[in-house]
């Protein structure tokens, strides 16, 4: 567990006016909460707030769109940021997954208000609207092509757009539970879904048919994650010769966040399992930093950094504050977490510092994607 810094979400507008305040606080692990506050003293002819801090907190840097506040007493600093855009038009209500296509260009969204859609990712411009689903769309991500998008519905269905014109191509029936999360092998000739009923599957898009149940774990999967393997990780062997349509599976390891406190791996080929890792709640997601590390966010707010050579026991467990952790990105040297709380958080490797992503509010951050 590291010091944090905390501020209230927004600042970017209390440190506009003249004597405007925004508050801190300093939270360490067993130790009292150190508050105090921002000031505003005016603003200079470029537009950037000139800030003073109470005692016990400097602040070390600070531009239109940023401030970095650092607390001696505990050696932490933290980066405020706020957003550089916000779309507000794009969905009537909460925004429960999203992704960027691989060229940046179109973004792609689903929401509580029933609805998936395609915008504009430079200007939220909405370009297509996708109906199909029969209840809420849990999962949308695109394809690397950036031209197809791949969801998963409460309906069990996986279904298969074009982004060129909003037809869905292909729907994957199997499934006996809602889809929570998906997974896309390499270029796409595979996809991988979690589901409410327990079961992580391969489906072959070109046949739109199973290809075969990846893991059966007898408890909902909240999350799926696939990665390299480190070459000294025993994968396992197929019990039967993989079919001719799987594509890309080899030398892949698939990561199974599930709902009875378990973080399982399973070679993605094999169908082995690899490790089986239990922590302090249900698991709701993971990903891969490198072949060799990954990570896992719980329902309690933890975030384990496990070894893949050595999962008995976390190389660390980050943990700065209850709320679960929704959603996690790997982002240049260290990642970025997302919480029920409304935080959302890049951490560097080395923990020097943390850059906290504002203006969330108290609303849950579901999901976090990189352009």
């Amino acid at each position: 567990m590291v010091a944090t810094v905390r501020i209230q979400t927004d600042w970017n507008q209390a440190l506009r006016r003249n004597e405007g305040e925004a508050w801190l606080s300093c939270w360490s692990p067993g130790k009292s909460t150190l508050y105090g506050s921002l000031t505003c003293q005016g603003v200079d002819s470029d537009g950037i707030p000139e800030v003073t801090a109470s005692e016990g907190f400097v602040v070390n840097e600070i531009t239109k769109k940023s401030i970095l506040v650092y607390c001696p007493r505990e050696n932490a600093a933290t980066k405020f940021l706020a957003p550089y855009t916000s779309f507000c038009r794009i969905h009537q209500k909460s925004i429960t997954c999203l992704d960027i296509s691989s060229g940046g260009g179109l973004g792609v969204s689903a929401s509580t208000d029933g609805t998936m859609k395609i915008w504009q990712a430079a200007n939220g411009e909405i370009r297509r609207r996708l109906e199909g689903h029969v209840y809420d769309v849990n999962c949308c991500r695109f394809f690397p092509s950036g031209l197809v998008v791949l969801s998963g519905g409460m309906d069990a269905q996986l279904k298969i757009w074009s982004a060129e014109d909003a037809s869905c191509v292909v729907t994957f029936k199997g499934h006996k539970g809602g889809i929570l999360d998906t997974a896309i092998i390499d270029r796409g000739r595979n996809v991988v879904s979690g589901s409410r009923d327990g079961t992580v599957r391969l489906w072959d898009c070109g046949k739109s048919a199973c290809l075969g149940t990846l893991a059966d774990c007898g408890s909902p999967v909240n999350g799926v994650a696939l990665g390299v393997a480190d070459d000294t990780l025993n994968l396992g062997s197929p019990e039967n010769v993989p079919s001719d349509r799987e594509i890309g599976t080899e030398g892949k390891l698939l990561l199974v966040a599930r709902e009875d406190r378990k973080l399982q791996g399973v070679g993605l080929q094999s169908r082995q399992p690899v490790f089986l890792f239990v922590g302090s709640d249900a698991f709701n997601c993971c990903t891969f930093l490198s072949s060799v590390y990954l990570l896992a966010g719980t329902q309690d707010g933890n975030v384990y950094q496990l070894d893949v050579r050595n999962t008995k026991a976390p190389v660390r467990i980050i943990h700065r504050s209850g709320a679960p952790v929704l959603s996690l990105l790997p982002y240049r040297d260290g990642f970025i977490v997302s919480q029920g709380d409304g935080s959302c958080f890049i951490i560097q490797q080395d923990l020097d510092h943390i850059i906290e992503l504002t203006e969330a509010d108290c609303d849950p951050v579901y999901k976090v994607r990189n352009q």
